[in-house]
């Protein structure tokens, strides 16, 4: 080193090598507790961040890391715990086994006992000076004394790192010379570790007052922080490296005669007895942290190999893992692929045959297959199956089909569910009546499943060799959908069918229980409404139809959502899933239609059922008070019914009524009188609003009929009430004139 003391350019040369340097090497027993905590079944960001703040190097990886998440360190509110619990684990974990480790195998053993001995100088610094802070400055975040001091020295570890010949012998002249690192560093290095972890703490981007106190820890800070508050700090740290320094916790590298800390701390007001225990709890807290990092175990470096191979074998099996997840992610996505380009593909016009056309067209082009049919079940006769056949993109065809009298393979329940067959042995049956040439040895069948029902299956020769159990993983989600929306088809051809036999039964007059004379009033009649219990029949049906494969369809769709990371992609999922919910609460309508509750029949007052159903009225609109004109005969005050029930009901009607005023602000006028017979009360609910033609008049009770324009309303609201009014053993008359209004007359029985 004599030869080149004094040398202008050393200076230059120093700081362009010790520039270079990314992180600061931890010593190899340290390494070695992080690396155990880091693979740990439950190992917690909290568990990190204990070792975290007891190591300087790793430490400034954390302010590192920190910087480059673009986590903002606030002064006042500082913590690299926070800071780092609130990071990913694998980003973490990824900093932490970038940081070096020393020492170098085969170095000596006096050195590694020196560095041991700097970290808990190191410690001891951190210790005192968060002591200090909350002892003078309340002002101040003790955290932040508490990293200024643990990083006060990262210049001395820096030119160990960079340079660690010369390191080695600077110590050991300061040693013979007993005097400070900083005057051997200057003497023949041109610049100090001071300067030396001011420059790398800027360039690792430390917060300002952190970076002040490795620069200045060693200068008059008393004098400076008059003019600097942003160097009081620096000058806590002074104090708390004479503290460690004076009680001789661990070894600071100079050798010196440091300044008295009783001087510091009277210009700070601290007496011995304080600065005593300060000095006291420092010590027990560096020994605690001693013992996490590691430094009293015995041949560091070789425990850090045992651990080093122990996470070799633990990354590889990670990393076995991950590529298999890596793979079904593939597999997922291609799925998923397939599944938007078909599902987009349907138009709400579609049959069940055409959209089975258009997946056998995506089938063959995706895939890569050969021939494709598919073929479905038909909700008319069991026998008859439809299929359609694509040998190639122009040449298509649909054909009918005689089902076995056995049911085919692809529609027997299976042990494991969803599987890939040979369609040698599922469907001998199919190639007999088809007049395409199928290669049987490589043909497949795919089931399409709708809920926990077969509705049909695909059919394709396979043109690419591929293993049974990848085969299923690449086609388990496109045919799981695929069925699923089929499902949806068939069962709306169904309902189709429903609604025709509806249709034939509504329209028969004689089973009609509304006398509907749009120009004179009419009197109620009690006898049964024979069509009302055809509709809700049909309701019933229609709607167990529709559950299943709405089920399937939207909790398909809530799972590739999950997964899909495509926005457009996950967009079209979204819409699935929303017009799912719509489809959903259609079907709640049409089973509380056809099976409300069994009414509960007592004597009720038909004033208090009046105002219940207004007061429901005034909800659903949210009205503070609904314009209406109440007339209770005096003969008339209970009835024989569910009061429950026929206040919904009579709530439908007022809801009715408000709705054929524009505004839906008008006058409602509600009459009640016991007919000739004192059997019945007759509840007449009028108003002034649009009226009904006979047309709509006819119409007025039927499941989602609406004169409305579509979208605006379902149209369940006098269809409800009728049906309710039914069950209590009443009758529903209504009257009405386009243009003048509309009279809803309820018979409900007194006994």
């Amino acid at each position: 080193m004599s030869d080149r003391a004094g040398d202008p350019t050393v200076a230059h040369l120093v700081e362009f090598t010790i520039g270079r340097l990314e992180s600061l090497p931890t010593l190899a027993c340290v390494a070695a507790q992080a690396l155990h905590q880091l693979f740990q079944p439950q190992q917690t960001p909290s568990q990190l961040a204990d070792i975290i703040e007891s190591d300087p190097a790793i430490a400034v990886k954390a302010l590192t890391l920190i910087a480059q998440q673009g986590a903002n360190l606030d002064d006042e509110k500082f913590s690299i715990r926070a800071a780092v619990e609130r990071l990913p684990v694998p980003i973490v974990r990824e900093a932490l086994l970038s940081v070096k480790v020393y020492p170098p195998f085969g170095q000596d053993v006096h050195k590694t006992v020196f560095r041991k001995q700097f970290l808990r100088h190191c410690l001891a610094v951190a210790c005192c000076a968060r002591s200090v802070t909350e002892l003078l400055y309340p002002e101040i975040n003790p955290q932040l004394a508490y990293y200024a001091g643990l990083l006060h020295d990262i210049g001395v570890l820096a030119v160990d790192q960079a340079m660690p010949r010369s390191f080695t012998g600077i110590v050991e002249q300061a040693e013979s010379e007993k005097t400070s690192l900083c005057s051997i560093e200057q003497k023949y290095l041109g610049l100090d570790h001071t300067i030396i972890g001011k420059r790398l703490a800027q360039k690792w981007q430390m917060p300002e007052q952190i970076t002040l106190a490795i620069w200045l820890h060693h200068s008059d800070t008393a004098t400076i922080s008059q003019s600097m508050p942003e160097a009081k700090i620096a000058q806590v740290v002074r104090l708390a490296d004479s503290i460690a320094r004076h009680y001789n916790i661990g070894q600071s590298g100079s050798y010196d005669t440091s300044d008295s800390p009783d001087t510091i701390a009277e210009s700070l007001s601290i007496d011995a007895a304080q600065l005593g225990q300060i000095a006291q709890s420092a010590a027990e807290q560096v020994e605690q942290k001693a013992r996490l990092l590691g430094l009293g175990l015995p041949n560091g470096p070789a425990r850090y190999c045992e651990i080093v191979q122990t996470a070799a074998t633990q990354l590889a099996q990670d990393a076995t893992k991950l590529s298999r997840e890596i793979r079904e992610l593939q597999t997922t996505s291609s799925g998923l692929e397939f599944i938007t380009e078909f599902l987009s593909s349907i138009a709400a016009t579609d049959t069940a045959i055409s959209m089975a056309e258009k997946l056998a067209i995506g089938w063959q082009r995706f895939y890569q297959t050969g021939p494709v049919c598919v073929y479905l079940t038909t909700a008319g006769d069991p026998k008859i199956l439809k299929a359609v056949v694509v040998e190639s993109p122009s040449q298509r065809k649909s054909i009918p089909l005689t089902a076995p009298s056995e049911p085919p393979a692809a529609a027997q329940p299976t042990a494991k569910g969803f599987a890939v067959l040979d369609a040698r042995q599922s469907a001998d049956w199919l190639f007999k009546q088809l007049d395409v040439e199928f290669e049987l040895s490589r043909t497949k069948l795919v089931p399409l499943l709708c809920g926990n029902k077969t509705i049909g299956a695909i059919v394709f020769e396979l043109r690419q060799p591929a293993e049974t159990e990848q085969l299923q993983e690449n086609l388990k989600s496109a045919a799981l959908t695929a069925g699923a929306a089929l499902g949806i088809a068939i069962a709306t051809e169904q309902q189709q069918r429903f609604a025709e036999q509806l249709v034939k039964l509504v329209t028969t007059p004689k089973t009609s229980e509304l006398q509907l004379q749009p120009q004179v009033e009419a009197e109620p009649q009690s006898k049964p409404d024979i069509s009302l219990e055809a509709l809700a029949e049909m309701a019933a049906g229609a709607a167990h139809e529709l559950n299943n494969p709405l089920s399937v369809i939207s909790g398909g769709a809530q799972l590739l959502t999950e997964t899909e990371t495509d926005p457009k992609k996950k967009q079209t999922l979204r819409q699935i899933q929303e017009n799912t919910t719509e489809i959903s609460q259609i079907i709640d309508e049409l089973m509380s239609f056809a099976a409300p509750s069994a009414p509960k029949l007592r004597q009720a007052n038909i004033r208090q059922i009046l105002d219940e159903a207004i007061s429901l009225t005034e909800q659903k609109h949210n009205l503070e008070q609904l314009d209406v004109q109440i007339e209770i005969n005096e003969a008339v005050e209970n009835v024989f019914v569910d009061s429950a029930q026929m206040a919904s009901a009579i709530a439908n009607i007022l809801c009715n009524s408000l709705e054929s005023y524009p505004d839906q602000h008008g006058v409602i006028k509600i009459t009640t009188e016991s007919d000739p017979s004192g059997d019945f009360v007759r509840v007449k609910i009028s108003d002034s609003g649009c009226g009904m033609d006979r047309e709509t008049l006819q119409k007025a009770v039927m499941p989602f009929f609406s004169a409305k324009p579509a979208g605006r309303n379902r149209g369940m609201g006098l269809s409800f009430a009728a049906r309710l009014i039914q069950l209590n053993n009443g009758s529903v008359n209504i009257t009405s004139r386009p243009g003048i209004g509309t009279t809803v007359t309820i018979s409900l029985p007194c006994k």
